[in-house]
């Protein structure tokens, strides 16, 4: 009983030293993850960007995204992150970039630094 004391002041204090620092100020969100601000662009103005179905604003913007804290992706429940841009005006298709979120053995992606959609040129 004297040798397990000890050891279990010791795994605490080892578990501790696992946790990844975070930087004061960080905003933190849902299950322990934390704000990343992504600015998200496009070849020309005005795109409008949904992610996850759900239109979120015009470039260019910054979109908050909540993620653990290695960089990658926290999996809210999608085993992907869908960020869609509809290029100004019509009869062009939109382009989508998918990062995965990771579960159990699933792929996971980094969040990135900056996303960027290229619509090409414009066919007026």
């Amino acid at each position: 009983m004297k040798t397990l004391s000890p050891l279990l002041l010791v795994i605490p204090a080892l578990l501790a030293g696992c946790a990844t620092p975070v930087a004061p100020g960080t905003e933190h969100g849902p299950d322990g993850t934390i704000a990343y601000k992504v600015p998200v662009d496009s070849s020309e103005p005005g795109a409008r960007i949904e992610v996850n179905g759900e239109s979120v604003g015009v470039t260019p913007m910054v979109l908050k995204i909540f993620g653990d804290r290695d960089g990658t992706f926290h999996n809210f429940g999608s085993y992907e992150f869908l960020v869609r841009a509809y290029p100004p005006g019509t009869g062009r298709p939109p382009q989508t970039k998918v990062f995965y979120t990771g579960a159990l053995m699933a792929k996971e992606d980094k969040i990135p630094q900056k996303i960027y959609f290229d619509f090409g040129p414009n066919p007026k």
